[in-house]
């Protein structure tokens, strides 16, 4: 037997077994017509919390049968700036605005593109070096939509959403604006 032979033969094996000829095809279509009509209410999933961010367990809450795409975003504390080491950052938010910012982001996303599932959580409190401090995730049924909208999910909660960062070094700490931020021009201390 030729090699095209045992590929062809392993193809037809393939096709066989996927399809038996004692289901008749208007149940399987009829099967199918259920699977297609079943709905699947959309989610928002938004935690801004002290607890440690469930990195491996936020995909899960978008992931939708669906959907073809699920996208992540994952920031982590670094641990140095501009030559400094950086141990950990403390954030602090004011909860009540931030959350509401974040149901504005979420709403702006579903306008913007055909998405399914959306989470977005940020940390509070002291994010250690290499810990995650931010996820944001999205499922759609392509990838360019859940693409597009975890990143501007991601840019649009640092630049508007009230959640501030210190960054603590080993000699000193400094309290930073975000570069992102609207209106603000670099990543200077900020002046209060």
């Amino acid at each position: 037997m030729t090699s095209l032979e045992i590929s062809s033969s392993a193809s037809t094996r393939r096709r066989n077994c996927c399809y038996s000829p004692l289901v008749e095809d208007s149940a399987f279509e009829s099967s199918r017509k259920d699977m297609d009509e079943v709905e699947e209410k959309s989610k928002e999933v938004i935690n801004v919390t002290t607890e440690k961010l469930p990195v491996d367990e936020v995909p899960q809450l978008v992931i939708s049968a669906l959907c073809g795409a699920v996208s992540l975003f994952v920031g982590t504390t670094r641990n140095n700036f501009e030559g400094e080491k950086v141990i950990s950052l403390e954030y602090e938010a004011y909860l009540p605005m931030a959350e509401n910012e974040v149901k504005k982001i979420c709403s702006d996303i579903r306008q913007k593109w055909p998405v399914k599932h959306i989470a977005v959580f940020h940390g509070l409190g002291l994010v250690p070096g290499s810990e995650a401090n931010i996820i944001s995730a999205v499922s759609s049924a392509h990838r360019a939509a859940s693409l597009e909208a975890v990143s501007y999910a991601t840019d649009t909660l640092k630049a508007k959403v009230p959640i501030w960062k210190e960054e603590i070094y080993e000699e000193s700490s400094s309290w930073k604006g975000n570069i992102e931020c609207f209106g603000a021009s670099n990543n200077e201390p900020l002046s209060f």
